[in-house]
């Protein structure tokens, strides 16, 4: 078995907040992990939000329900959100956020109710660059990529050795981000596909623009993420 395959899956469902040490305090997490699940997603946020928002919340809450574990994640400690700046530098310190995401793949690798599990990032602003350069630092880490309104752009030299399918989903009435995720799709060397939801901003608070994100979402991990057996286990469960 590879390193994302030991263990075994959790028989029942596990509900835990958590605690990833770093080199700077210890990071909060929330971890969910449905019984018999098929992965875990780690969940990196950006600016303006915290493992608490709603829209990555509501994303996690679906996948639960389609058999994934969920990590949600604040990819800094309470300290630093309490000093960070009015400038937000530490959320725009890519590389810090980066190493943060594999901080926390590495956690999941060594936790008895995660080592079992394959790994995906879903990333959203800036955290979606962190994401980025998370797996293209460790490849063998992560199966699938989600960046929901993100900055991949902010990852830089990184895209074009990302190995992960990735998905970008981007809100159709939000040009400049839709602009700077075209740009990257063109520099990675992965599976990419570029996903632009009709009538979304860039927080897709509109009707039925999240449920559309968590439709693609769902679906990305799914494909990249299970094998054949799982997904006739998960079709005999429903």
């Amino acid at each position: 078995m590879t390193a994302l395959n030991r263990g075994v899956r959790p028989s029942t469902p596990i509900e835990e907040t958590v605690l990833i040490p770093t080199d700077h305090g210890a990071l909060h997490g929330d971890l969910r992990v449905p019984a018999g699940a098929f992965g875990l997603v780690v969940f990196a946020h950006g600016t303006g939000s915290s493992r608490h928002g709603p829209r990555n919340r509501n994303v996690a809450r679906a996948l639960q329900e389609r058999g994934f574990g969920t990590l949600l994640l604040d990819l800094l400690t309470v300290e630093e959100e309490r000093t960070e700046s009015p400038a937000e530098e530490l959320h725009f310190n890519i590389e810090l956020l980066a190493d943060r995401v594999m901080r926390a793949s590495a956690w999941a690798r060594q936790n008895r109710y995660t080592s079992a599990l394959p790994i995906g990032y879903f990333g959203a602003s800036t955290g979606s660059a962190a994401a980025l350069v998370a797996a293209a630092r460790q490849p063998e880490n992560v199966r699938a990529i989600i960046s929901r309104g993100g900055r991949p752009d902010l990852a830089g030299p990184y895209l074009s050795k990302v190995r992960a399918p990735t998905l970008l989903i981007v809100g159709g009435n939000d040009p400049v981000v839709i602009r700077l995720n075209e740009q990257a799709t063109e520099r990675m060397a992965a599976e990419t596909k570029l996903e632009i939801v009709p009538g979304a901003t860039h927080l897709f608070e509109e009707p039925g623009t999240l449920e559309k994100v968590t439709e693609l979402a769902t679906d990305w991990f799914i494909q990249h993420m299970t094998t054949p057996e799982d997904r006739e286990t998960k079709s005999a469960r429903s």
